[in-house]
């Protein structure tokens, strides 16, 4: 079993008391140097966009009850830079940087190759960048990026349209990114069909009867089962949706980019976006939710048959070198860890102040994100976090996961006491750990 570290670097309100950012990103680093030193795998680290403080003041908050900024990181490339120059042996992963931001697929994969060309310079530097990719959490940190609907027919199906527009912005990222040149008519075209609403007939015939009608704007164009577009064959009636990313006969710098210091993780339990991913590059799949465990084995046998799935077809002589099969550790799953070892106090205290400590953060978080407590919501989360002293946490993690899982330990959520998110670091490997 490997052990990282998830950092968010939440900028809330905790028991009264909101951090500066400068005070945030202190306590950061001296986290994460410790992580560095008791051994920890990866430091995996949130990333946001834009100000949620000013964005509740508009007239459709996302989050009205949350007090300061969700995450303070907005470049886990420049973040990583210095955590390396800081650190021994810890990898950096990104946690998850959305591809749809800042300038888009392309903007995105120069960055990451520039990145990775100055990260290899020194012939010693074996430790690797982690990138996890996705769409974004919140719309308002996409939206000012062009990424909104641009007809009736898109506004009314919007989140299978929005889905569609991350595979194309997936295979824009990493055909780039692997090094490759094309222009935006060598990119596979994206296809609405029935499917896509599963048993909701009805809401298909709706946008069909939105999008052939001229009124509202240009039609779409539409294929019948067995036509053909620009390579692609519809298997029923479909509707092509516009691209969004339109350019000329391209290639990105830098073009001797090395490729072997970096893993990619894609942020979507979408079979269908897991499976596209690693028809490019191989991708493991990057788990930062509550995820019942039917979906994670589902997931984890999809990409037995799945990863990287293009050895045939595609694949680069920098790519290509990823010969081994899916193993579970290709899915870090997030975890949050509630772990009191005060040796002053008894077993079933440190317990009993671990319970604590997990109802306080548990019970501020889901004020924070809907104004109201949900005591189900809270139990859930509590259910499913890794709470109490060393012996009842090692025995979780034996009775929750499997011997080759990989967990990304969650130490400080809603914690701004950076003393004890350190001790908590050191109590997990020196006592948790050799129980295991």
């Amino acid at each position: 079993m490997r052990f990282d570290v998830f950092f968010s670097i939440c900028q809330t309100e905790v028991q009264g008391h909101t951090p500066s950012e400068r005070q945030m990103f202190a306590n950061f680093f001296d986290q994460v140097e410790a992580a560095d030193r008791l051994g920890y795998g990866t430091a995996w680290i949130a990333e946001s966009h834009l100000s949620c403080e000013v964005q509740k003041q508009g007239p459709r908050p996302v989050i009205p009850n949350f007090k300061g900024e969700i995450g303070l990181n907005t470049d886990v490339l420049l973040l990583a830079s210095r955590i390396f120059a800081k650190t021994k042996r810890i990898q950096v992963g990104s946690a998850i940087r959305s591809i749809l931001v800042n300038g888009g697929p392309i903007a995105h994969a120069e960055a990451v190759r520039t990145f990775l060309s100055l990260h290899s310079l020194d012939p010693a530097e074996s430790r690797r960048l982690q990138l996890g990719f996705a769409a974004g959490r919140f719309p308002f940190s996409t939206q000012p990026f062009g990424i909104i609907p641009r007809s009736a027919w898109e506004e009314a199906c919007w989140p299978q349209v929005k889905s569609k527009i991350f595979l194309e912005a997936t295979e824009i990222f990493l055909r780039f990114l692997r090094g490759d040149t094309l222009s935006s008519l060598d990119v596979t075209p994206q296809m609405l069909c029935a499917r896509d609403f599963g048993e909701r007939t009805d809401e298909w015939q709706r946008i069909r009867s939105l999008a052939t009608d001229s009124s509202h704007g240009p039609t779409p164009t539409w294929l019948k089962p067995g036509q053909e577009w620009r390579g692609v064959t519809a298997t029923e009636e479909a509707l092509i949706v516009p691209p969004r990313w339109i350019f000329d006969r391209l290639a990105i710098v830098p073009r001797q980019t090395p490729l072997d210091l970096l893993d990619l993780f894609i942020g979507s339990h979408d079979p269908v976006a897991q499976i596209a991913a690693n028809q490019w590059m191989p991708c493991g799949v990057f788990n930062l939710s509550i995820t019942p465990g039917s979906e994670i084995e589902r997931t984890h046998a999809r990409m037995r048959d799945h990863y990287f799935c293009t050895h045939q077809k595609g694949a680069t002589p920098e790519t290509a070198n990823t010969t081994r099969p899916w193993q579970r550790d290709l899915m870090p799953r997030t975890v949050l860890i509630f772990l009191e070892a005060d040796p002053r106090l008894s077993p079933e205290a440190q317990s009993q102040r671990a319970q604590e400590q997990a109802r306080g953060a548990l019970d501020t978080y889901w004020q924070a994100l809907e104004g109201t407590l949900d005591e189900r919501r809270v139990q859930q989360a509590a259910d499913n976090a890794l709470v109490g002293n060393p012996r009842q946490v090692a025995a979780q993690i034996r009775e929750r996961f499997h011997p080759e899982d990989r967990l990304m330990l969650w130490f400080d959520f809603f914690n701004h006491d950076s003393a004890a998110v350190i001790r908590a670091l050191e109590s997990f490997q020196a006592e948790v750990v050799p129980l295991l």
